[in-house]
């Protein structure tokens, strides 16, 4: 059994877990720090955490070049199938389903969730990830929020968090944060890209590790992470 991160910038990251490749929010043309192209990249499944551009950007092409599953919330599901998206699975906050490499459950953030022409997106959302052996928590974009207590239960090996501010929570807010789901690993996201949510990643990390004794890891577009 395997876990792995690779980084692709800014909130777009593949979790490869057990050798399926999970693209978390497929956003590379136009994003300044991305790693690969949207032709290029590679993917068993895609999940989307909202409908914001930076989130969603390539997600049609990609979609359709790989023709692969797309899971995310009912309203996104139904503007990808206007968009000629053939392969959706929809779920909604507080739902899971047990998906061919685990069970899945959308999990609250606070945010919004505007498609780039417009559309309603529907409530944006974290994931929930239970495997065999891992346990993962996706944050997507959100602010703190006190529920985020209950997933201290989950025994979670990873939680991924934005720290960028402005946007979500900064990097005080997801420090209380990882002191709360407490994780065994963090890795910040959503950060640095542009100038409004620049932050110091790093120190971010040595904070983490100080204040939980977890380990957290900052990771540069193109660099990849793996669970020993």
């Amino acid at each position: 059994m395997s876990l792995s991160f690779h980084f692709h910038g800014h909130g777009t990251y593949t979790v490869n877990v057990d050798g399926v490749k999970l693209l978390i929010d497929p956003f590379f043309t136009h994003n300044p720090v991305a790693d690969v192209s949207a032709e290029k990249v590679e993917a068993d499944y895609i999940l989307v955490t909202h409908g914001h551009f930076d989130h969603v950007g390539d997600l049609v092409a990609v979609a359709k070049r790989l023709g692969v599953l797309v899971i995310c919330n009912v309203e996104i599901a139904g503007w990808l199938g206007r968009q000629g998206v053939e392969k959706t699975h929809a779920q909604h906050i507080g739902g899971g389903y047990r998906h061919p490499f685990g069970y899945l459950k959308l999990t609250v953030a606070h945010h919004g969730s505007g498609l780039p022409d417009g559309s309603y997106g529907g409530n944006p959302a974290g994931f929930l990830l239970r495997t065999d052996r891992y346990r993962l928590y996706l944050a997507g974009d959100t602010a703190l929020y006190s529920d985020m207590q209950l997933l201290a239960e989950e025994n979670l090996d990873l939680a991924v968090l934005p720290i960028g501010d402005n946007f979500t929570m900064g990097p005080e807010d997801a420090l209380r944060a990882a002191t709360w789901v407490k994780a065994r690993h963090y890795i910040p996201v959503h950060y640095g890209t542009w100038p409004p949510i620049a932050q110091d990643g790093p120190a971010w990390c040595q904070q983490v590790e100080a204040k939980t004794g977890a380990k957290a890891h900052c990771l540069r577009a193109g660099e990849t992470w793996t669970l020993a």
